[in-house]
């Protein structure tokens, strides 16, 4: 079979699998929601009227529009921008291990957080945590790459040191303000940094569908130039391409989707650092087929984590952050194992 049919077979798989995982994650849970009913209600939700089954009761109706489908919707945004990213990010600094916090924007993000909850603001609304992280995301990214740039140039080896230690420094931070907070905030706190989809509502949503879509997008459309930019500075600058442009373009874009993502999901590891890999291997290293596949394949994995810790030990629900360290670190350390091989041979 030629590697054109096997590509082709992964993206179909990969987009039936998305199909099947997300029809699942309606309509299964501790209230079961029948499937016929459920998509006819979604047809008639979305203005085409059909009646070819029994229709689904009030209870139902209210669980499918108002509990699972913003959350469906938030776990493949945040799966697809977290996974994205982490494509980007491996390209970027030709480093498979490279994920989207690598630059600090997780510590920031918990740092923003944490201060939202000691000034005691998240209770004015929802949206202040949100934006307390989202706001120590950037200042975590701008202090990594101000200590990085050097006469108008960006080493990613130096970058890949700063973004460690920033995100140390800030951590310090955060432990230093979580010992001084009460019980009630610091398990407040606990709970964002788990990750997870729960409790998620269509404000969530409203929040984080603009800047993901956007930043994902013009990410997809650079696919080219990112392929240029993995061949070294020497090769990208022969053939035309501004490597400090597009670098700081990449980054910053990359940041956006994933400062998003934790705002309103909490700290979820592995899906930008595994995901990427597992679609590699079955689309190749393109990045104008990589990026988008890669985006899928990470709203695959996160809806499925979701889902899987919905059911397995009902009525308690795992948090999607733990399902994706317990799916996802296996992997990881193959990975390790596998590059470490390599590098022994």
């Amino acid at each position: 079979m030629s590697k054109q049919k096997k590509r082709i077979m992964a993206i179909t798989l990969i987009g039936v699998l998305l199909c099947v995982v997300s029809l699942l994650a309606l309509h299964v849970g501790t209230i079961m929601i029948p499937i016929g009913g459920g998509i006819q209600s979604i047809l008639n939700g979305m203005g085409m009227p059909v009646n070819f089954t029994e229709p689904i009761t009030a209870e139902q109706e209210a669980v499918l529009w108002f509990i699972r489908m913003p959350r469906l919707i938030i776990g493949l945004l945040v799966g697809g921008a977290l996974a994205l990213a982490g494509a980007v990010m491996q390209g970027v600094f030709s480093n498979p291990l490279a994920d989207p916090g690598i630059m600090g924007v997780s510590a920031g993000a918990s740092l923003g957080a944490v201060i939202a909850i000691a000034l005691g603001v998240t209770s004015l609304g929802m949206f202040y945590m949100p934006a307390f992280a989202f706001v120590g995301a950037f200042v975590s990214v701008g202090i990594t790459i101000l200590l990085t740039l050097r006469n108008n140039k960006l080493d990613t080896t130096t970058l890949l040191l700063a973004g460690v230690a920033v995100s140390m420094l800030l951590g310090a931070f955060t432990s230093g303000i979580l010992t001084m907070i009460n019980e009630y905030r610091l398990r407040e706190f606990l709970f964002w940094m788990v990750g997870g989809l729960d409790f998620r509502r269509w404000d969530h949503v409203l929040l984080a569908v603009g800047p993901i879509m956007t930043g994902s997008v013009i990410l997809m459309m650079l696919g080219r130039h990112l392929n240029v930019l993995v061949l070294g500075d020497t090769e990208a600058r022969a053939l035309g391409l501004p490597v400090m442009v597009y670098r700081m373009l990449f980054l910053f874009l990359a940041s956006v989707v994933t400062a998003t993502a934790v705002c309103v999901s909490g700290s979820i590891g592995f899906v930008g650092l595994v995901v990427p890999h597992i679609v590699r291997l079955l689309v190749g290293p393109d990045h104008r087929i990589l990026l988008p596949m890669a985006s899928v394949g990470g709203a695959l994995f996160l809806v499925f984590c979701d889902t899987l810790g919905r059911i397995i030990a009902q009525p308690v629900e795992i948090r999607v952050g733990i399902m994706t360290a317990l799916l996802g670190a296996p992997y990881f350390l193959y990975l390790l194992h596998r590059l470490r091989s390599k590098g022994g041979a």
